[in-house]
């Protein structure tokens, strides 16, 4: 299959042709303040993010209120263990007063200001702020009617794999392009918070380009920036991490977000990472490289010669530089004599050989 076609986004390149497009998620580590959450628009755009992403939900567009059963987080091994689904969003969600004012400072800034609807009145809100392209959650990537609407905006869609299987992607896929979206890509996900490398499967990445036809990246959830970078060159086109000021200032997803010097190392890594791609070559493919062809081993005399001396393995040997006969002619040389005098120092040439 071709590589998938290249598009834009707010006039920024999302494709191979492309430096990946690295997303700023600010997530609920605004820590319910909007001075903060600025703080984090302008820390991301200082580290060279090119877009900025917030969640656009409610406590009660998420969930029903109440504290028990399934409806409580009793998993020792998560972050939020012991809290309703109702008070950890309550806790993480951006209000939606907020939305204008992280938009505009974040394109103020250069950046691209974008969000994740969880339900189609945040859709119908991000469209009165012109959104200019949609993320869809890995735990709503089911939801065949939010993903409809989304598409139906025409305006490029992302979206997080988490733990669909291939028939529920493909699922996903199609009702995206059905409802008119043909600008797409598909984020590999690793559904736990922080996420382990070893179980990150980025392998994954080209697999789902041939065999959905679309833009591919990760949505990273481990920690540090080798696996973002890992999956640049893997043909990851969008990478995205959380975000926050410091670790250490706490919120419901700190532990795992990236503080403003890595965002700033990954932006950079990841460019590299790209720069690095390039094609299939083999051979000099530089003027500098080309100079670097004088320090292979050739032929030289290691010491002087006169016309008719035999060329022996005390007179001959395969040394750096460059510019003699290949090593590989020696046994062609040695018992010929020379037809000439030479001196040490003098590499071999056919014309000396008589």
């Amino acid at each position: 299959m071709s590589a998938p076609a290249s598009f834009e986004i707010a006039g920024r390149r999302v494709g191979s042709d492309a430096p990946p497009f690295v997303i700023a998620e600010m997530s609920g580590n605004h820590n319910q303040s909007l001075e903060r959450a600025l703080a984090i628009v302008e820390a991301a755009a200082k580290a060279g993010a090119h877009a900025l992403k917030i969640q656009t939900y409610t406590a009660d567009t998420m969930t029903i209120d109440v504290d028990e059963g399934a409806f409580r987080i009793s998993d020792p091994g998560s972050l939020w263990q012991g809290k309703s689904l109702h008070r950890l969003y309550q806790e993480a969600y951006t209000p939606w007063e907020w939305h204008a004012p992280i938009f505009a400072r974040a394109k103020e800034l250069g950046m691209i200001a974008f969000s994740t609807p969880f339900d189609e009145s945040a859709v119908d809100f991000l469209e009165s702020l012109d959104a200019p392209c949609y993320k869809i959650a890995s735990f709503e990537n089911t939801d065949i009617p939010l993903v409809r609407r989304v598409a139906a905006t025409g305006k490029p869609m992302i979206v997080s794999t988490g733990m669909a299987s291939v028939a529920e992607l493909d699922e996903t896929v199609r009702a995206v392009r059905e409802a008119g979206c043909r600008d797409l890509v598909l984020l590999k996900c690793t559904s736990t918070y922080p996420a382990t490398p070893e179980h990150t499967n980025i392998l994954t990445i080209p697999h789902m380009r041939e065999l959905f036809g679309c833009q591919v990246g990760l949505s990273d959830h481990t920690m540090g920036v080798g696996v973002a970078v890992a999956a640049v060159a893997l043909g990851a086109t969008v990478v995205e991490k959380h975000v926050t000021l410091a670790r250490a200032d706490g919120g419901v997803d700190s532990s795992f977000s990236l503080e403003p010097a890595e965002l700033a190392s990954l932006v950079v890594e990841s460019a590299r990472a790209w720069q690095s791609l390039g094609g299939v070559t083999y051979g000099p493919q530089s003027e500098q490289e080309r100079k670097s062809l004088a320090f292979r081993r050739s032929l030289y005399l290691v010491r002087d010669v006169k016309a008719g001396d035999a060329f022996t393995r005390e007179n001959v040997r395969a040394i750096r530089p460059g510019f003699g006969l290949a090593p590989k002619h020696l046994e062609q040389v040695l018992g010929r004599r020379a037809s000439r005098d030479a001196t040490r120092g003098t590499p071999l040439a056919w014309d000396l050989l008589g």
